[in-house]
C-alpha cells in the first residue's frame, strides 16, 4: 500500500468505523437509550441539531473517497482541514468513559496520521 491515498483513504475508513462503534458501545450505557429516546443529550434534539451532527459524521465518509481521488494539493489541504474539524468534533464531543478514551485516542491518531502522509508525500505524486 504505497500509494498516499490508498494509505490516507484507510486511515479515514478505521476513523469513520471507530466513529460508530465508539457511538454504538456508548448506547450500551444504562439509561443512555432511554435519555435519548427522551430527547435529554445534554441539548435540546432538533432538526438542526441533527443536521449538525450528520454533516460532521459525513466528513470522515466523504474523505474515503475524495483522498483517493483529489489531486495532490487539494488532496492535502482538504484532508488536513477535514482531520482538524473531525478531530475537534471527536475531542469535544466526548463522554468521560474508557471506550470513548480508547476510540477518541485511535481516530486522533489515525487523523495525525492522515495529515502527516499527505504533507510528507515524496516522489512523483508530490510533483503532479
Amino acid at each position: 500500500m504505497k500509494d498516499t491515498g490508498t494509505r490516507v483513504s484507510t486511515l479515514w475508513i478505521v476513523v469513520m468505523f471507530s466513529m460508530v462503534f465508539a457511538d454504538i458501545l456508548g448506547m450500551m450505557i444504562p439509561g443512555v437509550l432511554q435519555a435519548m429516546s427522551a430527547g435529554q443529550v445534554g441539548v435540546p434534539v432538533t432538526q438542526g441539531l441533527l443536521l449538525g451532527f450528520a454533516i460532521l459524521l459525513e466528513i470522515p465518509i466523504a474523505m474515503i473517497f475524495l483522498s483517493r481521488t483529489l489531486q495532490p494539493g487539494a488532496n492535502r489541504w482538504t484532508n488536513t482541514v477535514a482531520a482538524v474539524v473531525t478531530s475537534v468534533f471527536v475531542v469535544g464531543g466526548g463522554s468521560p468513559y474508557l471506550h470513548y478514551y480508547f476510540f477518541a485516542a485511535v481516530e486522533v491518531a489515525c487523523m495525525a496520521l492522515i495529515v502527516w502522509f499527505v504533507w510528507a508525500r515524496r516522489g512523483p505524486e508530490a510533483a503532479a
